[in-house]
């Protein structure tokens, strides 16, 4: 299939990806502005290789299984996830504290992986796991890395605001402020939100726009690191953050 065609068929399958039902050629061809020749054409190659599925008493044309599958693959080996892996490893290595990797979800941090140091206390933060963003070190440092209107588009009053252990911020006021804190430091923190006697700090991967796609924290127990100890281990997490967005995008992202 020559390049233009190529684009042509990712636009077709990107376009039904969008979609809540299957769609007719004729409104295929007119969204992606193409001859009806030529999307008749994608759509019939598409079908042969299971990309698309032609249902025709219907007249009209859906994803099909190896859209699925290929989907459910990249779920298996998800890039950020599998760079991610090592990465963390590496981290609890140098700093012997616990390591987590997490996306935004909604207004939630949800937890992906969790490397553990050795002899260290288990913690909330399994995989799979939930926690209000607002009160994470996670979450805050992908929200600080968000623009400020998307924020507020989340959080639209303080009545959403979630606490935790009597902690996290009270007002959107408070909330804007902490971001802004930490935007300029280039890390997160939180102290007993999340689990009492514990602080995490995290800083946020970045994709090659600048945009935050999930965020690497360690969490250690709050008397045994000092404000100079977290600052070293803030420092280190944003160095794995630049590591995991090198090996996915190529380059360094500030």
């Amino acid at each position: 299939m020559a390049a233009p065609a190529a684009h042509q068929a990712l636009d077709v399958l990107g376009l039904l990806g969008r979609r809540v039902a299957p769609m007719p050629a004729s409104a295929i061809a007119r969204e992606l502005d193409l001859p009806r020749s030529t999307a008749y054409r994608l759509l019939s190659v598409l079908c042969d290789h299971g990309f698309v599925v032609h249902l025709a008493e219907e007249r009209r044309y859906g994803l099909g299984t190896a859209a699925f599958e290929l989907g459910s693959a990249y779920s298996r080996q998800e890039p950020l996830r599998w760079v991610a892996r090592s990465v963390l490893a590496r981290l609890v290595e140098e700093t012997g504290q616990h390591a987590h990797f997490a996306v935004l979800d909604g207004r939630d941090t949800l937890y992906l992986l969790e490397e553990r140091a050795p002899g260290k206390p288990s913690l909330v933060t399994e995989v799979g796991v939930r926690l209000p963003a607002t009160l994470t070190a996670s979450g805050l440092a992908i929200l600080a890395a968000m623009p400020p209107t998307q924020v507020n588009a989340l959080w639209p009053s303080r009545e959403d605001l979630p606490r935790r252990h009597d902690r996290g911020p009270t007002t959107l006021t408070q909330l804007r402020r902490e971001l802004r804190e930490a935007r300029r430091r280039g890390w997160a923190g939180e102290e007993g939100s999340v689990t009492l006697g514990f602080c995490s700090v995290a800083a946020a991967v970045l994709d090659h726009t600048g945009q935050p796609q999930a965020a690497v924290a360690l969490t250690f127990q709050a008397s045994e690191v000092d404000e100079e100890g977290r600052q070293r281990l803030a420092a280190q997490a944003g160095e794995a953050c630049r590591a995991i967005s090198r090996h996915i995008h190529g380059r360094e992202i500030a």
